[in-house]
């Protein structure tokens, strides 16, 4: 009995710079051969996955013929396919309508399932009929670069970047300005909240720029902001705000932004349309404050809570901070041996 020393193939579309320490922990740890197709192209990823020798295969949802074709390699290689799933609706255009079935068949034959949180693995096992071998790798973040100290100087030059200098409450948005980010909504409710002396900020870039600006809404768009820029930034907010909206392509599966926010202990408002809200990171009245998606009022009544009660500021952001810290690399990594151990594929797994 030995152990059974040939890697395991992990197919996923990229590979950013948030997920390079998370799979450096799991490659210590299992021993993984990671193909990203997003450069080489499917075709090519799956030529490289058919010629190797793994012990089990991983993949994400993405990929037309990246994800099948991952599984059909590991049932007619004999080895454990694990999914790694992110979804927690299923779009509705017409392709996704079509694709639902055969994707039926994997969520429901797949050795094990990797999750990004509670919010994914309840709608998998309704996907699966079972909630059995269906595990969680929690959504991580550099925590270490986003949780680094901020210095008073450097909150302010971000607070005055961001055209707040002289104002009670910074409001902060971090993402693409795209329709599915619920940028008019936000940028409606804001405009109801009319708070004195605050300022809206826009951080990032997209078709509806156009919406995230204006003197008569008081709120600056920043354009994009390099990473090293972010920590001082959300240091320097009030709160940060993510108002998704499900359409018809899209659901939030998380939003990272959250996770880079509360580690600079600063508090969350986010739609029920957020999967780090459906998914337990943003608690109303723990972390943040969540509301109903497209609910332009009640958006407008959060901001305005958040805005005129600095004690209940500082209690979220003290109490996110604590939260975030349980969603490391460390985690996710763990979360994936979880799986491979349960499906046999575990390096310390033996064969006979």
């Amino acid at each position: 009995m030995t152990p059974d020393p040939r890697p395991v193939a992990l197919v996923t579309n990229r590979v950013p710079d948030y997920r390079r320490k998370p799979f450096r922990l799991l490659d210590d740890h299992e021993g993984i051969d990671v193909i990203a197709y997003e450069d080489l192209g499917q075709r090519r990823a799956l030529k490289l996955l058919r010629a190797g020798d793994h012990r089990a295969i991983i993949a994400g949802l993405g990929g037309r013929a990246a994800l099948p074709g991952a599984y059909r390699t590991a049932r007619r290689n004999e080895v454990p396919f694990i999914l790694w799933a992110s979804l927690w609706s299923h779009p509705t255009t017409l392709a996704h309508r079509i694709s639902k079935r055969p994707l039926d068949g994997i969520y429901k034959h797949a050795d094990a399932v990797v999750t990004y949180g509670p919010h994914v693995s309840a709608y998998v096992a309704t996907r699966r009929g079972t909630d059995n071998h269906v595990f969680i790798a929690p959504q991580t973040v550099d925590n270490r670069h986003f949780g680094r100290h901020v210095s008073q100087e450097e909150r302010a030059e971000a607070r005055a970047r961001a055209g707040a200098a002289n104002v009670d409450f910074l409001l902060l948005f971090v993402g693409r300005l795209e329709e599915e980010k619920g940028i008019e909504v936000l940028t409606e409710a804001w405009r109801q909240a009319d708070i004195d002396n605050a300022t809206l900020a826009f951080a990032g870039d997209g078709p509806l720029r156009y919406k995230a600006g204006g003197s008569s809404i008081t709120a600056n768009a920043l354009g994009p902001i390099d990473r090293n820029d972010l920590p001082a930034l959300y240091a320097a907010a009030d709160a940060l705000v993510l108002p998704s909206v499900r359409t018809a392509t899209f659901t939030e599966p998380w939003g990272l932004v959250v996770n880079e926010a509360m580690l600079q202990y600063t508090p969350v408002i986010a739609s029920d349309a957020v999967g780090a809200a459906a998914g337990g990171l943003v608690r109303d009245g723990r972390t943040g404050i969540v509301v109903p998606e497209r609910d332009t009022a009640a958006l407008s009544a959060a901001i305005t809570t958040l805005a005129e009660d600095l004690d209940l500021r500082q209690t979220l952001g003290s109490q996110a901070h604590e939260d975030v810290q349980a969603y490391t690399p460390k985690a996710w990594a763990q979360g994936m041996s979880d799986a491979l151990r349960a499906v046999g594929a575990s390096r310390a797994a033996r064969n006979c």
